[in-house]
């Protein structure tokens, strides 16, 4: 199971907010398909979503911002309406963020490398800034629980891990047509940032992918694809690790097919694809 959780941090005069979240959907590497870009898939899902906020140092917040150029993140963070904190582990991998930053979402994964109990997590700062319309929509996905025991189908190595089709048939039928506007792209899609997949223009949806190779996946800029986040601290240490045993996505490989998933679920991943990460 996955779980994620949103937060954002305010120390002395910096504000901290944090949420319990999770989300999807499929970028490929050369073209574009279903909610994703084309060439290259993986298996997946995400589990539970929970939603946290945490406030620290809420005084003198008038000139709040006037001070924060910077902030330094870092994780941990609490499910339910309860304050989160953790200054533990200082981000140490990801380059600083101004007052801009949102919430930072955690995930805790289980079934790595194919293995049950085998569990990590990583957090990922969101980027209003980058992708109002991305972020918001991926806070609305995390807030309803729709990431919940979602698998994560497509895992290319060196290219995206993919995610955000919900294991229950009903509930995906009910954000299938839900498109929303794109956003213009404003950070180029480099290792670890997460990207809602597309299927052409204004067509997103529910599916989400974090780039995993380590130049980075520019030539997905110019396709539209616009970043609403970034894995924070060793967080891909974590990301790497989900299960890529099955290949690309069918009809190109032997993975799973979205369209099947959409239709049947979990039950068809559980079936077929039993040591997917999620």
């Amino acid at each position: 199971m996955m779980k994620a959780s949103l937060s954002r941090v305010v120390l002395e005069r910096f504000v901290f907010l944090t949420f319990l979240w999770s989300s999807s959907q499929r970028p490929s590497a050369w073209a574009f398909t279903s909610q994703s870009v084309v060439p290259i898939s993986a298996r997946g899902r995400l589990v539970r979503t929970s939603y946290t906020t945490s406030l620290h140092a809420a005084a003198r917040r008038r000139d709040v911002f006037a001070w924060v150029k910077k902030a330094a993140l870092f994780g941990g963070s609490v499910v339910g309406l309860t304050t989160a904190p953790s200054a533990s582990s200082a981000v140490s991998t990801v380059k600083e963020v101004d007052s801009a930053a949102g919430r930072i979402a955690t995930f805790s994964v289980n079934n790595l490398d194919g293995v049950p109990g085998n569990t990590g997590t990583f957090q990922v700062q969101l980027q209003p800034d980058w992708a109002p319309l991305g972020v918001e929509r991926f806070e609305k996905l995390v807030s309803s629980a729709f990431y919940n025991e979602n698998r994560v189908f497509r895992v290319v190595p060196g290219f995206v891990v993919q995610f955000g089709i919900n294991g229950s048939p009903s509930v995906q039928s009910e954000w299938r047509s839900k498109n929303f506007r794109d956003d213009p792209v404003k950070v180029s899609n480099e290792r670890g940032t997460l990207v809602f997949a597309t299927a052409g223009k204004d067509s997103r949806t529910t599916q989400i992918f974090i780039n995993t190779r380590e130049q980075g996946n520019e030539f997905l800029d110019s396709q539209g694809f616009a970043p609403i986040g970034r894995v924070l601290g060793d967080g891909m240490s974590v990301v790497d690790r989900m299960y890529a045993g099955y290949g690309e996505g069918s009809p190109k490989g032997n993975g799973p097919s979205q369209g099947r998933i959409q239709l049947q679920g979990n039950s068809y991943l559980k079936e077929n694809y039993p040591n997917l990460s999620y």
